[in-house]
């Protein structure tokens, strides 16, 4: 299998959740920490336009509840504003993000990664 790299905050619930599941599953993957390394511009830019400002942006987070409505019109605005912003704040980006060769995963669903990975 080609590798795989998952982005992600160690400290996220979730993202401890798809790493346990990996493991069990024997699959490699590089762990890409939005903390300690940030977001890579042109990988943020791809997920927005393949899935869509709606299925990239946690909205649920405490990250987002704190914005004010400026910042929040620049999100849902989209665009390079919105993406530097994501990029700056990057709890705002639904976590996990799975990347292989053929696909991007956001979020953790055992049955999608599943099928992504054909286990």
């Amino acid at each position: 299998m080609s590798k795989l790299t998952l982005y992600g905050i160690p400290n996220c619930d979730t993202v401890k959740k798809a790493r346990r599941w990996l493991d069990e599953q024997s699959i490699a993957y590089v762990f890409h920490n939005f903390k300690k390394d940030g977001v890579p511009a042109a990988s943020l830019a791809s997920w927005v336009e393949t899935h869509g400002l709606d299925k990239v942006v946690n909205r649920r987070g405490t990250t987002w509840r704190k914005l004010n409505d400026e910042q929040k019109a620049v999100v849902e605005a989209g665009g390079d504003a919105a993406l530097k912003l994501l990029a700056a704040e990057s709890s705002m980006i639904k976590r996990p993000v799975l990347e292989t060769a053929k696909h991007t995963l956001i979020g953790f669903s055992v049955e999608d990664w599943s099928s992504a990975l054909k286990l």
